[in-house]
């Protein structure tokens, strides 16, 4: 990688251990969950949203450990479906235990009224957005022991130094702000919270076109456009291990105020996504093509699934305190995603070419494609 690229990947180490020890000094001050509860103890657990991507795997890793989950939705989707790889029996036996209370989270009055009473112990809050989203829920669960938060590593200000720590600067004008927000109120309120901070998330029924835009393009031997060098460096985690650290944090004391970063273990280039999407679903090696997207009116089309620019994480911390790790490498986790969905034919957005048209057509590349 060039020099202009290169950047101080483990010479922070300095910096991450003061914050652990910065961490580890305020964990009396969040002895709300007590060490002795155990993360076998059964839980009453609100899931916000569930209906689709994180809260489908969330909701199962949740059943399967002996809670009884709630999900609160519009009701506008099934609360439930069954997954490309799960039986009959194993789709039956969860979901005739996940419950549902039908509503709308921003009719506060009418949420603090579904929520009065019900006893909750811990909130999944997976689907928010806004502070003010969240005050009707604290409002109406004065008593709860956790409240587990969805958050995006899209709040770090972007910076020369990476991997980004916990304790990194964050971006008062990121279009996560409410995210912030959010993490912010539930500091402020005293509450018991832990927020999670994935980086770009990928896996069956993922409904950002993160994996589906390469698969698109690879299915019907089409070049891959890739802004500038394609040497940009960024992070993807699969969501079975998101699913799987977001179970880890319930009941954990260590968790307690704090917040985690949440991806894969390594670092890929915007050129390895492509090669890593064909080799995980079968694909010959793709033609990658290279364009300078200031030259480019899209419109308010997106030429390409990822910001342009270095973006990745540290994961250390959830390593340490949870004892959680990724179980999916780039490649099998993408052949995971390709064999229960796209290679099976579903996907969420039918493929738009008309960005990579205006691309090839400039650069003089003329393309022959399988009908």
């Amino acid at each position: 990688m060039p020099s202009s690229t290169s950047f101080l990947f483990w010479n922070l180490r300095a910096l991450q251990r003061s914050a652990t020890h910065l961490q580890q000094s305020r964990k009396s001050r969040w002895a709300v969950v007590s060490a002795s509860s155990g993360q076998t103890e059964s839980k009453k657990i609100l899931l916000m949203g569930g209906t689709r991507f994180i809260g489908i795997y969330l909701a199962r890793l949740l059943v399967e450990a002996g809670h009884e989950v709630t999900m609160f939705t519009r009701g506008k989707a099934a609360i439930t479906q069954q997954l490309a790889d799960e039986s009959d029996k194993d789709y039956a036996e969860f979901s005739g235990k996940v419950k549902h209370i039908q509503g709308d989270r921003l009719d506060f009055e009418g949420l603090k009224s579904k929520l009065s009473g019900t006893g909750f112990e811990a909130v999944y809050d997976i689907n928010g957005r806004e502070a003010v989203e969240v005050e009707p829920i604290l409002e109406a669960l004065p008593n709860i022991k956790q409240y587990i938060f969805c958050s995006s590593a899209g709040v770090y200000l972007k910076s020369d130094l990476l991997p980004h720590f916990e304790v990194d600067a964050v971006d008062p004008k990121s279009r996560h702000k409410g995210k912030l927000d959010t993490e912010s109120l539930l500091q402020k309120k005293g509450v018991p919270w832990t927020s999670i901070r994935p980086v770009y998330i990928y896996g069956p029924l993922n409904y950002n076109p993160v994996e589906e835009w390469f698969f698109h393009r690879l299915k019907v031997g089409r070049p891959i456009p890739v802004p500038n060098s394609g040497l940009q460096v960024t992070q993807l985690g699969h969501v079975k291990d998101l699913a799987k650290a977001f179970v880890s944090v319930l009941q954990n004391p260590v968790a307690i105020g704090e917040v985690y970063n949440i991806s894969g273990s390594k670092y890929v280039t915007f050129d390895g996504i492509a090669r890593a999407c064909a080799k995980a679903a079968g694909f010959a090696t793709p033609e990658i093509v290279y364009y300078n997207p200031k030259e480019f009116d899209f419109g308010k089309k997106k030429a390409f699934p990822l910001r342009d620019q270095h973006f990745f994480t540290s994961i250390e911390k959830a390593q340490k305190d949870l004892g959680w790790a990724p179980e999916f490498g780039l490649v099998d986790g993408l052949a995971d995603s390709y064999n229960l969905d796209f290679g099976r034919g579903t996907f969420r957005k039918a493929a738009d070419f008309s960005t990579d048209d205006m691309i090839l057509e400039k650069l003089g590349i003329k393309v022959a494609v399988a009908a």
